[in-house]
């Protein structure tokens, strides 16, 4: 699809260095803040997929601001300016080597690891009794590993976490916290718009005078599940699937077509149809999520038009 972003391969001035992640590209200008590009690629289980999802990084980007905006008088992020639709820049920082992983419902992976019988999920028992979409008495975090592209995030307990020093007691504590109170807010968000935040991922990061920041994205369908209120009860109740608002959707498409990110598996091809329905649920999500109707971006020549606002961005500096 041509009005899609799925390379960026900028060179913006005082560029010291790029990190390309799965979906994101992090630019790093003359050490002192980052220029976060969402592209339009589309993973699932840890691989990304061949084609792009056009107006998917937008989408991503703006729901993450906007909810980093929502959020920073409980919690300090890494955001500074949003020079353009698909991009962010903020401050610069060291990423913590975990992602904090938080569950309202026994969902997703928490819902296949207990299928499998297993009740301790990153050493955080899960009751017994339960049913897949149930609500867990209060919220549990199950943090996980930070993968390198093509690898799988690992999932792994706070006292692994503080014993192997990849982040320290003290520093473990207020990521606890943070993510506890960003996850309350959240699904106070989600409540107002008809929705239940069912489970997210948030990474933190240090910025250079040592402060503990909120980074990359937040509350996002790709970060996230969402579940609609109206009749989650009564689906529960008759062991129905939830109608859902989160990229779940194409996980199951995939296994479907005996996709599950396996060794020795191939990744079904995407027709264009498909990828156009992608998209139109990617727009219904930013929708419900946000509360707001969608404007599209001009994507007729989309890497000029990202390179010339994040070049009229830095020269005002």
């Amino acid at each position: 699809m041509s009005n899609t972003i799925i390379e960026s391969n900028f060179n913006f001035p005082n560029q010291k260095s790029v990190y390309k992640g799965k979906v994101r590209a992090v630019y790093n200008i003359n050490d002192q803040e980052l220029v976060m590009i969402a592209t339009d690629r589309l993973s699932a289980f840890d691989v990304v997929m061949p084609k792009g999802i056009p107006y998917k990084g937008q989408i991503l980007n703006q729901i993450a601001t906007s909810m980093m905006e929502a959020t920073k008088d409980l919690v300090p992020n890494w955001l500074t300016a949003i020079p353009d639709p698909n991009v962010a820049v903020g401050y610069i920082c060291e990423p913590f080597k975990v992602e904090m992983v938080i569950r309202g419902y026994m969902s997703g992976h928490a819902a296949r690891e207990y299928k499998a019988g297993r009740r301790l999920l990153c050493g955080v028992a899960m009751p017994e009794g339960m049913t897949e979409n149930d609500k867990f008495p209060k919220p549990i975090i199950t943090p996980a590993t930070k993968a390198e592209m093509g690898d799988h995030d690992e999932d792994i307990s706070r006292e692994d976490i503080i014993a192997k020093h990849i982040v320290s007691e003290e520093d473990y504590v207020v990521l606890e916290d943070y993510t506890r109170k960003l996850f309350q807010r959240g699904t106070e968000i989600a409540a107002s718009r008809g929705l239940i935040l069912v489970d997210t991922k948030y990474e933190f990061g240090k910025t250079k005078e040592g402060k503990i920041v909120l980074i990359d994205e937040i509350h996002t369908p790709d970060s996230s599940r969402y579940f609609y209120t109206e009749g989650y009860q009564e689906r529960q109740d008759k062991n129905e699937t939830q109608k859902q608002l989160s990229k779940e959707f194409v996980r199951q498409w995939l296994i479907a077509n005996d996709f599950q990110g396996l060794e020795g598996q191939t990744v079904p091809e995407m027709s264009d149809d498909y990828i156009q329905t992608v998209s139109d649920r990617y727009i219904e999500l930013y929708e419900k999520i946000m509360g707001e109707a969608f404007v599209k971006a001009d994507v007729t020549d989309i890497e000029n038009r990202i390179e010339s606002n994040v070049l009229e961005y830095l020269s005002q500096k």
